[in-house]
């Protein structure tokens, strides 16, 4: 028996919506939103460094899927590693899976037809699948052909690390989001620690969050620096 389904926000974080994310290549969005309005959409092969918004574009279309009435499942598959056909057993009937993390199988002979057998039987059955890597399926590590074959099918979309102005969109919007104030010296000194990876901004917007709310104080320079200890 299925438990009772999770709220959409606490499954796909508020902050990680496809309306959120800044700097996608040109009519990725709009390809994402329909791929989950409806089925028989092209798959989608997302590729880039860490930090550049592959998981973000996963969960957010996940989140989209369900909004629009259908069913979807996110895992990251470095946590299935060495049991993945266990774990992909268990997401049959959704109408969406997206799976990230794709290198942590490569090399790995049995996920590896794990995948390949989930990703035959999604086909027969119209189950889309998105797929997240840091590299494009030619250079990855895998053994096996013909799952290399099938992964150069998916339709590719490669994202690249935000430049300045793009991540002071998103330290902007993340800081809105959660009614945070932030001045524009305030913004500049968190970027030059941020750095160009963005994965623990949440985490860190957070802290900020509950600390400015104790304090009630106003995210000046002077406060992030007695916040973090920097």
């Amino acid at each position: 028996m299925t438990g009772p389904q999770l709220p959409l926000a606490l499954r796909y974080p508020p902050d990680q919506r496809l309306d959120t994310f800044v700097g996608a290549p040109a009519g990725a969005l709009a390809q994402l939103r329909a791929l989950a309005a409806q089925p028989g959409g092209d798959w989608q092969y997302l590729s880039g460094p860490a930090g550049v918004g592959k998981t973000h574009l996963l969960l957010a279309t996940c989140a989209a899927t369900e909004a629009a009435g259908r069913r979807a499942a996110y895992l990251p598959l470095a946590t299935a590693a060495g049991r993945l056909r266990e774990a992909l057993e268990a997401l049959e009937g959704n109408d969406l899976l997206a799976l990230d993390d794709l290198d942590a199988i490569a090399g790995h002979r049995d996920d590896e037809v794990a995948l390949f057998d989930t990703h035959n039987r999604a086909r027969a059955i119209g189950t889309t699948v998105m797929y997240a890597a840091c590299d494009h399926p030619d250079r990855l590590a895998l053994v096996l052909p013909d799952l290399r074959s099938r992964l150069a099918q998916c339709a590719r979309l490669t994202l690249a690390p935000l430049d300045e102005n793009g991540r002071r969109e998103v330290l902007r919007q993340r800081a809105q989001r959660r009614g945070l104030v932030l001045e524009e010296a305030a913004l500049d000194w968190l970027l030059r620690r941020v750095g160009r990876d963005l994965a623990g901004l949440t985490a860190l917007l957070d802290q900020l969050d509950r600390a400015s709310l104790a304090a009630q104080r106003r995210l000046t320079v002077p406060f992030l620096r007695k916040t973090l200890g920097v």
